[in-house]
């Protein structure tokens, strides 16, 4: 949700008001939209990455996605939040929040708490909302390492890195007094907070794991690319929620964020089929799939910022950019993104950042910013999450461990792992 546009009260802390100020509506659509976001994970993107690995690691490769959602709500309820929204510092938040303590639920004595981002919901609503955003962006980090990594290893990197590198990202760019809040950088519903910190994280991740077992030497088809179109299709429709609900009510932009989402995912299809026809002479439907979510990224940050001519623009050029990233680029740089998670997040987060900066209009969401404003923000976050991801890693592999050994990665990760497989 993006914290650029001057919110209706002022930024101290989450504060009481009287119950009747809440919107019915708002509260209505953020409940629906939080529904919504929780959707792209379970099942979306569990059903997305599982049909594009192979059959012996489908179900390892679900539980990823699961056991993200578990650790990560279990975190943001306890301290992410908190860490986030709160506005001590223009680098991080308080402990205020800590285990959602003085947040009211109910009706107490007329009133009820509602954090200054959102202020005609209830900020248990308004919090429940930002946790699905916190669960997802650490789940599509586990694409780029498909079919190798350790479950123990997986379990504590999703947590010191939703706290090391998640929270601090979110605070700087989501949280009005954020440091790159302040300085204009626009981030609507998570272009950088979420793809470009996943992506990038997932490259670092990729290369420091190693490649697959016989990567470039064998082939390794999806197993079920029906899951992965219901898991892509799902996506899509979550996206509505991700994007129209950071807006946070049921308004015109809502409606403006849900009209440009869609319109850039269409054309972000029809742009990675068209280049792939002509590349390789025939569309694949992996690719028209791909190139829809790499429109629903790239038009992510700008969704609450750009009118249709802007989405067009920003979907056709995600089609054709995620698609260089996903298959030159990564030949080029000869590692093993397993479910090209650099190629489309960080590829596409970086393209719709950027062309935020071109196309956001005042009229739509009350500001504007340059590209080289957006450029900032993208090369912070970056080389941030680079780095901590890195560091994370390292310690990780140092005391369990990254890789499951070689019998383990040839038998599956269903078997090895988890005691079970698929009939």
């Amino acid at each position: 949700m993006s914290a650029a546009v001057t919110p209706p009260i002022a930024i101290t802390t989450p504060t009481l008001i009287d119950a009747s100020k809440i919107s019915a509506g708002d509260t209505a659509w953020m409940l629906t939209s939080t529904a919504l976001v929780l959707l792209m994970t379970i099942p979306g993107l569990a059903l997305f990455y599982t049909g594009m690995v192979r059959k012996k690691n489908a179900l390892g490769t679900v539980a990823h996605s699961f056991a993200t959602t578990c650790i990560v709500s279990v975190l943001w309820v306890v301290v992410g939040y908190s860490l986030v929204f709160t506005p001590a510092t223009p680098y991080l938040g308080s402990l205020d929040r800590l285990m959602l303590h003085g947040m009211s639920f109910l009706k107490d004595a007329g009133q009820l708490t509602v954090h200054h981002v959102a202020p005609t919901i209830p900020e248990s609503v308004f919090m429940m909302f930002q946790m699905t955003f916190a669960i997802i962006t650490p789940a599509l980090i586990t694409g780029a390492f498909a079919e190798r990594m350790k479950f123990s290893s997986l379990l504590l990197f999703i947590t010191l890195w939703s706290l090391i590198v998640y929270v601090p990202v979110a605070h700087w760019v989501w949280e009005p007094t954020g440091w790159l809040a302040a300085r204009g950088v626009l981030d609507f519903a998570g272009g950088t907070v979420v793809h470009i910190n996943a992506g990038v994280s997932g490259l670092v991740a990729a290369i420091m794991i190693g490649p697959r077992l016989g990567f470039g030497k064998e082939p390794m088809p999806p197993h079920n690319l029906i899951l992965t179109v219901i898991g892509g299709s799902l996506l899509w429709v979550g996206w509505f929620g991700f994007n129209a609900g950071s807006a946070g009510a049921a308004d015109g932009r809502a409606g403006m964020a849900m009209v440009v989402t869609h319109v850039a995912a269409a054309v972000s299809a029809l742009s990675w089929m068209a280049v792939e026809w002509l590349r390789r002479g025939k569309p694949s439907v992996l690719g028209m799939v791909s190139g829809a979510v790499a429109g629903l990224v790239a038009i992510t940050p700008a969704s609450g910022f750009v009118g249709l001519n802007g989405a067009l623009v920003i979907g056709l050029v995600a089609g054709v950019a995620c698609y260089w990233g996903a298959t030159s680029l990564k030949s080029l740089g000869g590692y093993d993104d397993s479910l090209d998670v650099f190629g489309v997040h960080a590829v596409g987060g970086i393209v719709g950042a950027l062309l935020t900066g071109i196309f956001a209009m005042k009229s739509i969401g009350g500001v504007e910013s340059s590209i080289g404003t957006q450029a900032f923000g993208v090369i912070v976050t970056v080389v941030y999450s680079g780095v901590m991801t890195a560091l994370i890693l390292g310690a990780i592999n140092m005391v369990l461990g990254l890789r499951i050994t070689p019998e383990q990665e040839r038998e599956g990760l269903d078997l090895e792992l988890h005691g079970e497989h698929i009939v």
